[in-house]
């Protein structure tokens, strides 16, 4: 997820004398090794193939590649030897990922004891968390992480000081996981800034956290240090947390989000909400992921929308013009619901190729430059 706000003047002085890529299309892509999802961090980008294989790239400071060196790489780097990698998530500068066998494993930055073993010593390589086999899906913030067990089960670790891990407790640090209540009936769960959100299988949107520009979505800016439900609506079935905003799709295809608005991140014109607002009118939305103030979204047809902060051209749009309303990538219909954005952007296609745009001051595109692109250039897993 994103990281601290002074890195958004970092980030434009360090692009300011960078040219913006051209269009790269389809005629002259990457034979790409197929990709079957993709993680999107601060400066770093991971990737799960088709095989199960496990690739990262991008910046390496605290070793959240996880190839040991700790040295930026330029294009996909094969983690390790394994084929069973599940599912994957990018912190801003940390990374976690499950495994087939329902092991969690995390490795890169861990000041706020984010990696979740026990200590606040960075890992350059993957660490398992505990000795659990039970584990889901799991989500990697700025510098807390969360995740679910096949129980049903909500945990969450790392940075506490607002309140984003959720066990109600004051203390500002966990460095091993905590369970979030003794619901069991969690099914999904995201990680902002310093908020939390997650759904159950009841079809409700829960969050707690941060709540200063409303992210929580509970109609104020009060922060929670335990689950509150979003409303009273229970039909969601995805949610995606960003810096500072949350965005939610509903089985009847609508979007809806809230949270801080000064890029128009929420989709639509206006300021800050603290309550969930529809994006337009659409019913075809089918899956939503949130980054550093920038939104993306799916929708059934195949195509792909992105709108919001747009100052390293992470919408795609060939611009760096901030977009209040959802902003079309390209004209192809061939975009899965495998995609995730930060200050770049990734997404899979459905004949699972791999293509990136936005931020590339880290070479996160994975295109072996550090040229800023405008539009989607492929990343060739080997």
């Amino acid at each position: 997820m994103s990281q601290l706000r002074r890195f958004v003047a970092t980030a434009a002085m360090v692009i300011a004398g960078v040219g913006v890529g051209a269009t790269i299309g389809p005629a002259n892509a990457l034979a790409a090794t197929p990709a079957a999802s993709v993680a999107a961090g601060y400066a770093h980008t991971c990737a799960i193939g088709t095989n199960a294989a496990l690739f990262c790239w991008g910046s390496n400071w605290s070793g959240e590649v996880g190839d040991g060196s700790g040295t930026d790489k330029s294009t996909p780097t094969r983690i390790g030897t394994g084929t069973n990698w599940a599912t994957i998530d990018a912190g801003s500068s940390h990374t976690c990922a499950t495994k087939t066998d329902g092991t969690l494993w995390c490795w890169g930055r861990n000041f706020r004891g984010q990696l979740g073993d026990g200590t606040t010593i960075n890992k350059t390589t993957p660490t398992q968390v505990g000795t659990a086999t039970t584990w889901s899906k799991v989500s990697a913030g700025d510098a807390h992480t969360c995740a679910t067990r096949t129980d049903g089960t909500l945990w969450c670790w790392g940075y506490n000081r607002l309140g984003q891990v959720g066990n109600g407790s004051a203390a500002w640090t966990f460095t091993t996981p905590q369970q979030v209540g003794t619901a069991t009936t969690w099914n999904g769960v995201t990680t902002g800034y310093a908020h939390t959100c997650a759904t159950r299988t009841d079809g409700t949107v829960w969050c707690w956290g941060d709540s200063s520009a409303g992210q929580l979505g509970l109609g104020s800016v009060a922060y929670s240090t335990t689950p509150a439900q979003v409303g009273t609506a229970n039909t969601y079935n995805g949610v995606a947390a960003g810096y500072a905003h949350t965005c939610a799709t509903r089985t009847n295809g609508t979007l809806w989000c809230w949270g801080e608005n000064g890029y128009g991140q929420l989709g639509v014109s206006g300021a800050l909400q603290s309550a969930p607002i529809q994006v337009g009118s659409v019913t075809t939305w089918n899956k939503v992921n949130t980054g550093v103030d920038t939104t993306c979204g799916s929708r059934t047809d195949g195509s792909l929308w992105c709108w919001g902060n747009n100052i390293t051209a992470q919408i795609g749009d060939g611009t760096t013009t901030n977009r209040s309303a959802p902003t079309r990538v390209g004209t192809l219909t061939t975009w899965s619901a495998g995609f995730a954005t930060s200050y770049h952007t990734c997404g899979v296609r459905t004949d699972n190729s791999l293509w990136c745009w936005g931020n590339n001051g880290n070479a996160q595109l994975g295109d072996g430059t550090t040229t800023q692109r405008s539009a989607p250039v492929a990343a060739t897993l080997p």
